[in-house]
């Protein structure tokens, strides 16, 4: 299991902005080895309870609440990262888990038991999270993200455009999802992940480009899209 734990803050802003971000961001931070020339994608399944308590905590913005995903960054993945997000106050714990392709298809049938031949305490952990609340799968969110790293307090900035989701399959392997666009395509979603505080320099840039904070998660921003639409 992979643990990391820090503070994590969203912003949404435009297209223009964030290209002007990019640009300054490259001169000053380490570019994440997979960003090329535009980003690498990311392609998560998010599961919830039968009654969607996690959409719903979240959108109440309790201050304890938890994602649980599987995520992978190409269809053509022999391996994916079952992961739960866990909110704590001002920080996120992500822990993280490494399972191959074959177990994650059956996490997106619903059959968990493939959890019980891992070793790790985590997967023990997931399994009877996820068995005994009755998750289930319920959206998968797909987009292309650059990221920038900066060692002093594990900051890492990334910039996530091309949003897309569905509620109307869950293989997260398929080379054709019938996505739908989660945000105008002019706007983009600034992460701001860091342990302890924001070294000023990075902060006084962030403060040059107009920016809003978004309250709600990708997975949520999906979630109340697909039900708009199919309402």
């Amino acid at each position: 299991m992979n643990e990391v734990m820090r503070q994590e803050k969203k912003y949404a802003i435009n297209l223009a902005d964030g290209s002007y971000l990019r640009a300054r961001l490259g001169g000053v931070m380490i570019q994440d080895a997979h960003n090329g020339a535009s980003g690498y994608a990311i392609r998560s399944l998010y599961f919830d309870t039968l009654d969607d308590q996690d959409f719903k905590e979240k959108i109440d913005g309790l201050e304890l609440r938890r994602k649980v995903r599987l995520r992978i960054y190409s269809p053509d993945a022999d391996s994916a990262k079952l992961e739960i997000k866990q909110k704590q106050g001002p920080y996120q714990k992500k822990r993280s888990l490494q399972i191959t392709r074959e177990d994650a298809l059956l996490l997106c049938q619903g059959n968990y038991s493939p959890l019980l031949r891992y070793r790790d305490p985590f997967a023990a952990e997931c399994y009877g999270l996820m068995t005994c609340r009755c998750y289930r799968p319920k959206a998968i969110v797909e987009y292309r993200r650059q990221a920038y790293i900066a060692k002093e307090n594990q900051i890492r900035l990334t910039l996530d455009s091309q949003i897309a989701a569905t509620e109307s399959c869950y293989d997260l392997f398929s080379p054709r999802l019938p996505l739908s666009p989660v945000l105008e395509p002019y706007h983009m979603v600034l992460e701001v992940k860091y342990n302890g505080f924001l070294l000023s320099y990075l902060r006084d840039l962030l403060n040059e480009v107009e920016r809003s904070e978004l309250s709600v998660s990708k997975y949520c921003l999906a979630r109340s899209v697909c039900l708009s639409l199919s309402s």
